[in-house]
């Protein structure tokens, strides 16, 4: 079932201690805004609207660099002035699913999703729900009271709604107070609400503890997977080689349909059978006459597109060049800054190698040049 998102992340986040608002600040090496913007796309959001403070349009725009799909939107003095202000931005079809999530919640995962469309097929809403396991208790003129836990629920977010059922609720919202969830307004507006399956890993990043733990759940809700490319080319007349991304003068060249970039070539598989998608074949064939000479660098943005896509990233990267000719060493500091320029990794996390076969084989004779490559890869689980 297509559906529509909203993240909202106009909160200032003053619980979470001294620094940047929570929405800002790293888990697992990555902001914890990206987290909740990876995820839902790749569990398949057709649109999603990021509503931030006016203040904060630069730093989202920085943060959620190099994806596609999402669009920003200013928010309100409120949640609930925020969630409006994101279904304004989207103008949704009324009957189209919207999942309403809070950024400071960054591991929600497709199968949540899943579970809350699912939902929607008998109910007006829908929301992930945990049953509370702690005894309860009441804080009342200097002494304390035991509460009964039974029947009680601790509400998470995503929160699923038809879009214009949503809106309807919002507009006829008379209080008391602000709603403090999107369940909340729909239910008061007469609508039915249902639990889905909540989940420990919901939990919201709202006191600086809880990033500690969130550091351990992400580790347990991502997976690393690792992927190896192999390709190899003859000699041929030429000046110059193409080398991960790198123009070396040379006496000779490498022949091949695109720029028969080796190194490249050997990533782009890496990467790609890092995540299950084939090879480089399958994706740019060599048949395609719109790829011949066509620089190797469009077929390694695009498998890191794809890890991208699906809420992973890329970890890192290891390249080893094998010929006699030309010496790579020379060139070595350049393709690893090239690289790591078309990832957007950091330096140390690009290594590219040479070696030789010491004068055996294709390579030793000089009749071609070889490359091997591996990814680390980091994915939802």
């Amino acid at each position: 079932m297509s559906f529509a998102a909203i993240i909202v992340a106009a909160g200032s986040g003053t619980r979470a201690g001294p620094g940047a608002a929570k929405q800002w600040r790293s888990l697992a090496g990555k902001p914890v805004l990206r987290w909740s913007v990876e995820s839902l796309l790749a569990a398949g959001a057709e649109r999603l609207v990021v509503v931030v403070a006016e203040d904060a349009r630069d730093t989202a725009s920085e943060i959620l660099a190099g994806l596609t799909g999402w669009t920003l939107a200013v928010g309100g003095a409120t949640r609930a002035l925020s969630v409006q202000a994101g279904l304004a931005a989207l103008r949704l079809d009324p009957d189209t699913p919207v999942l309403v999530h809070d950024a400071a919640r960054p591991l929600v995962t497709g199968d949540h999703v899943r579970e809350l469309l699912a939902a929607l097929q008998y109910a007006d809403a829908a929301l992930p729900g945990l049953p509370v396991a702690d005894t309860l208790r009441r804080a009342l003129d200097g002494r304390t009271e035991t509460v009964s836990r039974d029947d009680l629920y601790r509400a998470q977010t995503p929160q699923a709604a038809r879009a214009g059922r949503l809106a309807q609720a919002y507009r006829n919202w008379a209080g008391p107070g602000e709603p403090t969830d999107d369940a909340a307004v729909v239910e008061a507006d007469g609508g039915r609400v249902v639990f889905t399956a909540g989940d420990p890993a919901l939990m919201k990043l709202t006191y600086p503890e809880d990033f500690q733990m969130a550091e351990l759940l992400a580790g347990a809700t991502r997976m690393t997977r690792i992927g190896q490319g192999f390709d190899a080319h003859r000699w041929g007349p030429g000046e110059a080689v193409w080398l991960c991304g790198v123009r070396i003068d040379h006496d000779q060249t490498l022949i091949g349909h695109s720029d028969a970039d080796a190194g490249l070539h050997a990533l782009t598989d890496a990467i790609l059978g890092a995540i299950g998608e084939g090879d480089i074949g399958d994706h740019f064939p060599p048949t395609d006459s719109q790829w011949k000479g066509a620089a190797s660098d469009l077929f390694l943005k695009h498998a890191a597109g794809m890890v991208t896509a699906r809420g992973g990233r890329i970890l890192n990267v290891d390249v080893t060049l094998i010929c006699e000719r030309p010496k790579i060493k020379p060139h070595r500091a350049a393709m690893r800054a090239r690289l790591a320029e078309l990832l957007d990794l950091p330096l140390d996390r690009v290594s590219v190698k040479a070696t030789t076969t010491e004068g055996m084989g294709f390579t030793g004779r000089q009749e071609g040049l070889a490359a091997q490559a591996v990814a680390l890869v980091e994915t939802p689980a």
